[in-house]
């Protein structure tokens, strides 16, 4: 057996995948009530898994090759640290709690500073986030382009059928739940090393460093394979839909 040139050059080109990662877990999950009146989001079970939604991410991002994952919390946040401490965890994890509201790229920002390796690229997901998909194809993707950073993009479907026409106004077909033609931020990110010196202290970094990023041509947008899964868990009918999503692909 021989070695492929192809791969050595390929390996040669892109610096290994991250191996750590921030998972935002503090939001309040105000939709999801009652399921979060004792909870926050990110420990709102998956119905028929045995698993909340924060531990379906653990497992995906250790799959992927992550080692550590900083975990930032806000909302209830000790009952969150109470499962993390005794959960049998995949990867080595740390949480964080903001003594204050920092915004999302405060908050960012803020458990950035807990990750094991200051210097290297990182992910990051929301907590609310359940997808399936090669973050390393992702990493390869965010390198290749020489982007500060990436954002995984989605196409969800619309939740009512629509009505194709031709140019004259002529119904042509009914077409229930299409995806969407836009593209939507699927919450899942991967960030280069310089990333976190770009974000605000206080605020949303989706209204500063990403617009900035974007003027200069340094962020970049992975669209997800075709088939890949991804579901933001929002209200109880996100919740379902999941659970029958699932039971879908594993069959009887």
């Amino acid at each position: 057996m021989t070695d492929d040139p192809r791969s050595a050059s390929s390996a040669a080109a892109f610096p290994a995948a991250p191996t750590q990662a921030v998972v935002l877990a503090g939001g309040q999950g105000s939709r999801l009530r009652p399921y979060t009146d004792d909870r926050p989001k990110p420990m709102v079970e998956i119905p028929g898994t045995g698993l909340p939604i924060i531990g379906h991410q653990l497992n995906w991002l250790a799959a992927e090759g992550v080692t550590d994952a900083v975990v930032s919390c806000g909302h209830l946040a000790g009952v969150l640290q109470e499962w993390l401490a005794e959960a049998p965890l995949p990867l080595r994890v740390t949480t964080v709690v903001e003594e204050e509201p920092l915004g999302r790229g405060g908050g960012l920002k803020y458990a950035a500073r807990h990750l094991p390796d200051p210097d290297g690229a990182w992910y990051a997901t929301n907590g609310d986030v359940w997808t399936r998909f090669s973050l390393r194809e992702m990493a390869a993707f965010h390198a290749e382009r020489g982007a500060v950073a990436t954002l995984a993009l989605a196409r969800p479907r619309i939740p009512w059928g629509v009505v194709e026409t031709n140019e004259f106004g002529h119904v042509l077909d009914f077409i229930e739940a299409p995806l969407s033609p836009y593209p939507v931020n699927a919450g899942v990110y991967v960030f280069g090393p310089e990333f976190a010196a770009l974000l605000p202290d206080l605020g949303d970094h989706e209204r500063t460093t990403f617009p900035r990023l974007a003027r200069e041509r340094r962020l970049a947008g992975f669209p997800l394979p075709q088939g890949a899964y991804w579901r933001a868990i929002d209200t109880a009918k996100d919740l379902t839909e999941a659970a029958r999503e699932l039971a879908a692909q594993t069959g009887p």
